[in-house]
Parts: C-alpha cells; structure tokens; sequence
C-alpha cells in the first residue's frame, strides 16, 4: 500500500464503497504513503460524514496492526482470502460482527455476512457470536480493532432487525448503551479515545448500515469521540468539587477553560442537557454560566442587566398599557408598606423585569411563572412572592427542571438570557419581542438611553389620550 499512487488510492476508495471521497482525494493527491500518515484530525478535514471517517480510519489501522504483526483472534476466523488490490498487505484481515445477526431475525443479509461478493459460512458467525459471551465473561477484556457490538436491549433489537429510523431517545439509548459497553475495555477511563471511538462507530454501522444513510439522524454519536484521559480527569474533579461546600473556584475557572472547546462541541451536536448537566455540573452554578456566557460574547451579561433593569424601570412602570397589569397592582400595593430607598428600588427592578414581556406583546407564560407551577420546556424564571422582602424566591427552570436558585430579579433575567445562549437553545417567537430588545442591547454594547422608538411612540401617545 505504501507504493501505491494517487490513482490506485482512488481505485481502492471505490472498492470500499468509498468513491464519494475520490474527488477529495485526487485535489489533495493522497498517495499510498500518504493514506498511511493520515491522522485522526486528517481525516475529519478530507472526510465529512462521519461514518466514512470510521470506516477510512478503521481500515488504516488495521493494515497497520496487521503489517506489524499484531493480529487479534478472529484473524484465525476468516475463511476467504480478499480479491482486492490490499489483498496482499492485509488492510481487511479483521472483520467486526454484531452479537445481533438481522439474517436471523429478518433474512436481511447485512455487510459482514459478504466479502467480496460472497457469503462468509454462517457457521463461522454463529462461532464467533459463540465467543463473544467467552470473552465477556473475562474480569479484564484486551483492547482490540476486532470489537464486538454487545447484544442490545429487546426492544433495541426490534428496531435494528425491522431497520427502523431510531426516533431521537432510541438514538440516545443506543450510545449510551455502547458508552457503558465500552467502559470494560479502558481501564477504569470513562470515554473512548479517537481510535476506540472510530471502531466501535465502524461496527455499529457496518451490522446496521441504514443508521448512517442521510437523513436518519445519528449524529449523536460523536458524543463518544473526543475524550481522553484529561478530560476523564477533569470530568471526575467536577463532579468531587460540585460536592463540597467550599469549593476551589479559581481551579473551576482554569478547568471551565480548558474544556471549553469539548463543551460548545456536545451543545452544538444537540447533547441532552441533562448528559452536559452531569459532565459539567457547575454550569448549574449562576456565576458559571455567566462566565460561559461571558466566554462566548465577551460581554458581563450581569452587569449589563443591571444597566437595563436600572434605565428603564421608571418608563416601564408608567406605561398606560400595564397600569393595571397584576404585577403593577401588587407592585403599587406593597411600595405602600416600605419607605427604605433600597427596598423601593429593588421592588421597582423586579416589577420592571417581570412586565417586560406585557410591554412587547409577548406570552408572560414563557417568560416567567410567578406564584404557579412551571409549564414550558423552553429556559423560564419560576418566581415566588416577588415583592415580599423576606419570602421571594427565583429559580431557573429548563425542561421543567430546576437547574439554579437565583438571589434577586437581576440575577434571574440575567440567567435567563445567558441560558438561551449558553445551552443553545432557540427562543420561541412568543417571546421574541422581549429577548430582541434586552440582547441589542446586551450583545452590541448599546448604551440604553430610551426604550425602542416603537414603544416610545407608544408611550407618547398613551399620555396624549389620558
């Protein structure tokens, strides 16, 4: 394979059901030699669907292992010599099964069942599902390329053997359960590495191929790829820190950092909250998500709210249109029972906070729930007796979930503007008005002077009719 030129790499591609990537390969003039000094970060920049990055990946490492003499147990297993052009250097001398066999269950003959055009004995693949239970009765399982697929849950199986679209909870249970699988190989590590993740990807898609055609959704399962022994270690500090009373927050800010990157990658591929939640718990944490939020924008979101809150209180409070809204009412109601500066201002932000949505139109639903129970998925304040000096609380809710209790109304529109972003989540049209207005003005570093031209007219003309 090292003497081969740009044409036979081509002619190999194709073989291997891989002709999409030619064109790629031909502007990039990957040789034989050059094939063989592909890495990992190579392979994601000539290769864009992932399952073709673990199949590329996969065949490269095993002609690799095999040229230097390391051949794994079911080496002994294949029965007909490859026809291919790497029949001599041995690149597809291991081929993965699934514990799960579709021509069992549905006729179905899946891509392991063939080798070039013919059938392997079937004999041989009962023997080598035989085998799997040998090995996994081992206290310590060698890794190897050869990984067998565990034999999944029932109802996972169902879905396989009718070659179903898994809908996204199925996909997510089918990592996980590949996740957990994986955990008796590394040696106490949590994760896979790229290589470990490239083959375990491989063989789940070379039993079950329809997971990676287009449309079907798989993505999630990079989720599995990307971590390493650092971040095991960083993973395991957060979750021993997030336990203790005190805690070292200048070491969470130097670890936040450093795995920054692999969390912005898991939000952007749609990992569940709650699976981000639990490798990085401190995001629950209010100063945490403003720092993330700060991170990403380079804006102080918490300060900027203050800004906000302070600026337009007076304007807000005096618009005819909420004159008689119920927050104003109990607002008006309880300014009466204090004369303190500070409690009167505090009680006005709050106010102020809460109408905003009533001022622009929107849904107060998806805002806040003050005084009732949570009832969006979306990020939302619950608030409790907000004017009370003693008893109101203010919590943010995502997916009915309390993710963090909050101190003030400042704290709270902060969190909640940063969780839309932190989390990237999209904020429903209901309440668009509402967020436009505040993220103008936090984002693009406006000083706020006056509300939007819209709302002053509107309030020119409320007074015009008083």
């Amino acid at each position: 394979m090292e003497s081969w030129s740009v044409d036979e790499v081509c002619n190999w591609l194709v073989q291997r059901n891989l002709g999409e990537l030619v064109p790629k390969f031909r502007e990039e003039e990957v040789s034989g030699a050059a094939l063989l000094a592909l890495n990992d970060r190579m392979v994601q920049q000539l290769v864009k669907k992932i399952g073709h990055q673990a199949v590329l990946m996969d065949l490269i490492n095993k002609y690799q292992q095999q040229n230097n003499g390391l051949q794994s147990f079911t080496y002994s297993c294949e029965i007909t010599p490859p026809k291919s052009p790497e029949a001599n250097s041995g690149s597809m001398g291991i081929q993965v099964f699934s514990a799960f066999s579709p021509t069992e269950q549905t006729g179905y003959i899946s891509p392991t069942e063939k080798y070039d055009g013919g059938l392997i004995d079937r004999r041989v693949l009962k023997q080598k599902k035989n085998m799997k239970h040998v090995f996994a009765r081992c206290e310590t399982v060698q890794w190897t390329n050869s990984y067998v697929l565990p034999e999944f849950p029932y109802d996972v199986q169902c879905i396989l053997a009718e070659r179903k679209c898994p809908d996204h909870s199925m996909r997510i249970r089918i990592i996980e359960f590949l996740q957990a699988d994986m955990t008796k190989y590394l040696e106490g590590s949590l994760y896979p590495n790229s290589q470990q993740y490239n083959v375990v990807v491989n063989a789940l898609l070379q039993a079950y191929p329809f997971l990676d055609e287009d449309g079907n959704g798989f993505e999630e399962i990079v989720y599995l790829e990307g971590h390493d022994t650092e971040m095991d270690e960083h993973i395991i500090w957060f979750k021993q820190e997030y336990m203790k009373t005190e805690r070292n927050w200048e070491e969470v800010d130097k670890r936040m950092n450093k795995t920054l990157e692999m969390r912005r990658k898991m939000i952007c591929n749609r990992a569940p909250l709650k699976e981000i939640l639990r490798l990085f718990p401190f995001l629950r944490c209010p100063y945490e998500l403003f720092r993330e939020f700060q991170l990403l924008t380079h804006m102080d979101i918490y300060k900027k709210t203050v800004e906000i809150l302070e600026i337009y209180s007076e304007n807000i409070l005096t618009l005819y249109s909420v004159r008689n809204n119920p927050i104003n009412v109990m607002l008006r109601e309880n300014l009466k029972q204090h004369t303190e500066e500070d409690i009167l201002k505090y009680m006005k932000m709050t106010a102020t906070c809460l109408l905003l949505p009533d001022v622009f139109g929107d849904d107060s639903s998806l805002f806040a729930a003050v005084n009732e129970e949570v009832k969006v998925l979306t990020p939302v304040l619950e608030v409790k007796n907000p004017f009370s000096v003693n008893t109101c609380e203010f919590a943010l809710y995502i997916e009915k979930e309390k993710l963090a209790q909050l101190d003030d109304c400042t704290m709270a529109l902060a969190a909640l503007l940063a969780a839309f972003h932190v989390f990237g989540i999209q904020c429903p049209k209901r309440i668009h008005n509402t967020f436009n207005f505040l993220e103008s003005l936090i984002l693009e570093m406006k000083s706020p002077q006056s509300l939007p031209k819209k709302i002053k007219r509107k309030l020119e003309f409320e007074c015009l009719n008083i």
